[in-house]
Order: structure tokens, then sequence, then C-alpha cells
């Protein structure tokens, strides 16, 4: 059987939970990047070149897409190889990721993606379990109906 793999993912950090025949395997994986423009360090009130303690706005979104990008080629790697893979998440980053592993013919499937708040790593297991458990007894019975 090849591993069917599920993840919780947003632009923070994401948990993956790999399903094989020897068992279950859990990953976190950090993103490492940061939305909000920062001060230079020593910064404490605006001055005449308040402007220049500050990153322009182009250049810092490139570098956080980029970052995004590293991220999402990281958790993507974590399902390479994967039969079916589930997504959800709170926000944005699992609709960016989906788009991801649709685009590379090494990770397996999406089956599907879905809106939850934050969890625990014991309930995102458990939720990865559940839901990939009932996606293959629904491919058993399109199977058996034919």
């Amino acid at each position: 059987m090849k591993p069917i793999a599920g993840l919780w993912i947003d632009h923070r950090r994401a948990v993956v939970v790999v399903v094989t025949n020897k068992g279950e395997e859990t990953r976190t994986i950090e993103s490492h990047s940061e939305k909000h423009i920062q001060r230079a360090a020593g910064s404490r009130h605006g001055g005449p070149f308040e402007s220049q303690a500050v990153p322009a706005d182009d250049s810092h979104q490139r570098k956080y897409t980029g970052e995004l990008n590293r991220y999402y080629d990281r958790v993507a790697a974590q399902v390479r190889g994967a039969e079916a893979v589930l997504i959800f998440g709170p926000g944005e980053a699992k609709g960016e990721l989906e788009k991801r592993i649709e685009r590379d013919p090494a990770c397996g499937r999406v089956v599907g993606v879905e809106t939850t708040d934050k969890m625990t790593v014991s309930q995102i297991a458990a939720k990865v379990r559940r839901r990939l458990a009932e996606w293959q007894d629904s491919g058993r019975t399109r199977r058996q109906s034919r």
C-alpha cells in the first residue's frame, strides 16, 4: 500500500501525518516567515530618517513570498509518494499548498481541503485517520459496485 497523508497548515507551521502499513508518523514544520515589517534595532521614536529604518514594501513582500515558497516546498516534500493527501487549516495557506501539490506529479492526489480552526497534534492525527479511512472506504465501495 502506498502511504496516505494528511496535514494541518497555516502560514506559521504545518503538522504532517503520514500513514503507512508500518504505522503512523507525525512531523511538525515551522515556516520561519514574518509578515510584519519591523523597525531597525534601536529605533525607538520617529526622526527625520525614520522611513529608511523600515524596508520598502515590495522588497519585504518578495522576501516574505520567497520564505513561504521554501516553506511550502518543505511541506510538499513530506507528502511525496503518497497516494492521497488531505489538507486542512484555518486560512489561505491550505489553498496555496493545494496548488503547489497539484503541480508536482510526485505528490499524491489531493482528496480534500477543509477549513478548520487550531488543533492539537493528537486531534490532527485523529482527524487524518478518520477522514482517510472514509476516503478509502468510499473508494472500495465504488470499485465493488462496478
